[in-house]
Parts: structure tokens; sequence; C-alpha cells
């Protein structure tokens, strides 16, 4: 059969329509319903009202202080899990006896569903049996054992913590992937120079990793940003709202408050926020 220029498309097809029906289809009906008054409790009258579920949005002070955990939420999440991944990297790209079990081993966390770690992390943090506060008393860490979860002044710090411990090993894989991609004649080269392992790190390390970190950073913000299950499951937003983050209060809005209608727009805000991210991304990485 005679190769045409539609061949590819016919390929591409069954991913496509995929695409389209799991994807496209789910976003253009979050968008109707975001421009409709849907409760679920009258099902029947689904009244246009345009831009006003937009318009309560902005005038909500609980989606302005959703938005303002969900930057502390990524920032601080995504901060202390490239820190340690990047460590864990630096550290499994030395030769050691046991590196491919240590390299086996730290993919552990990823590979555990959110709620599994939610819950180890709940079991780990409880007041009266959690480990965490046993062992603090045992050490003279801790003068009593410590709500974490249940006092709003630690609860976020509590949840950031187990986050951390769920994402690290994708920056740690991700950085050791880009490692061991820097031709070791650059680090030969840099120690002719008379350069250090601090100075070849900042000039050679660095340098060769920045794609790779680029991308990881932007792909794990994305993720952290979108992520309500281990909130979910660890403080369902709480106390009070000390944890709920924008996803975690469009989910409850929509769910548990069967306001379809306003959990629709505050997820088409959250969609139209992390878009620009990605923009701005887009168009530095071709500067």
């Amino acid at each position: 059969m005679k190769r045409t220029a539609f061949t590819p498309w016919l390929f591409l097809a069954p991913a496509l329509v995929a695409t389209v029906l799991l994807v496209l289809g789910p976003v253009t009906e979050t968008l109707w319903l975001s421009l409709h008054d849907v409760v679920l409790f009258r099902p029947r009258v689904r009244p246009f009202v345009g831009l006003g579920n937009y318009i309560a949005v902005l005038h909500d002070p609980t989606f302005w202080s959703s938005l303002s955990l969900s930057f502390v939420w990524v920032a601080v999440a995504v901060g202390l899990q490239f820190a340690l991944g990047l460590t864990a990297a630096l550290l499994l790209n030395r030769q050691f006896w046991w590196r491919p079990a240590a390299r086996a081993l730290i993919i552990v966390p990823w590979a555990l569903p959110s709620v599994i770690i939610g819950l180890i992390w709940t079991w780990m943090l409880d007041f009266n049996l959690g480990i965490i506060n046993q062992l603090g008393v045992q050490f003279g860490l801790l003068d009593a054992s410590v709500p974490w979860l249940a006092q709003p002044s630690t609860a976020m710090a509590a949840v950031i913590l187990a986050i951390t411990w769920q994402g690290f090993p994708f920056f740690c894989v991700t950085l050791l992937a880009g490692l061991q991609s820097i031709p070791r004649e650059q680090y030969e080269a840099a120690a002719i120079d008379g350069a250090g392992p601090v100075r070849s790190f900042y000039y050679v390390t660095i340098p060769g990793l920045m794609p790779v970190m680029s991308t990881a950073l932007l792909l794990r913000m994305i993720w952290v940003a979108n992520s309500l299950d281990l909130l979910l499951v660890m403080t369902g937003g709480g106390p009070g709202t000390a944890t709920q983050t924008l996803p975690l209060y469009a989910f409850l809005k929509a769910w548990s408050g069967a306001d379809y209608g306003y959990g629709s727009a505050l997820a088409v805000m959250l969609t139209l926020m992390l878009l620009s991210v990605v923009i701005f991304y887009a168009v530095r990485s071709r500067e």
C-alpha cells in the first residue's frame, strides 16, 4: 500500500480519540458547569450564571486563604523534595558496595500510593501511639506528646513532611540520571584548572543538571499543586482550614457541599494559574 501524508495520523488516531474522550471531554464539562448554578440537591434546575461563580470566587475569603496555603504547600514541599533528592542523587552517584540496594530502596516512598503514605504518617504522628512522639519524648526532644495533626500551628508542617518523604525519590532518580549524563572529562578539566569539589559542583554539576532540574521542578510543582489525596487522608483540610489548599477546597465544595458549579469554577481558576506557569516556563526555555 502506498504511503500517504495521512498515514501517521491513522496510527495516532486511537491515542487522539482517547485523549479527546478522557481529557477534553471532562475539561469541557467542567467549563460548562462553572458557568451554571449546579447544585446536586436540585439537579434539574441549572440556570446559566455566566461569570457569576468566578466573581463569587474572587470575593470568597476562603479562596484567598486556600490559595495562600497552596503557595506555601507547593513552595516548601517542592523545595524540600528537591534539596533531599539532589543530596541523595549526589550520594548515590558515588561508588560503594551496597549502592544497588540503596537505589532500589529509595524508590519505595515514590512507589507507594498516596493513601497508604497518608495512613502511615497519620499513625506515626498519632498523639498517643505515634512513634515520632514516643521517640521525641524518650530522647528529650519533646516535653510531652504533640497533637501534630490536630493543631493549626503544626498540621501544615506535618503534611509537608509526609509529602516530602513521598516525593523526594522522584528528584533523586531524575537528577541521578542527569548526573550520569555529565561527561567525566568536564570534571577532569575542572580539576586540572584547580577547581575543588565546591567549585566543580557550581561550575560543572549545576550547569549540566540545569535542563533536567528545570523540567523536574516544573512537573513536580504541577503535581504537588494538584495533589489533595494526602491532605484528605491526613487532615481533611483541618483543623479548621489550616491545611485546606485550593484543590482540596474545590473538591470539598463540589462533593461535600454538592455545589458543582462553584467547585468547577475553583478548578478552572487553579487550571488557569498552572497553565500560566507552564506558558512562562515554555517562553523562558526558548530564550
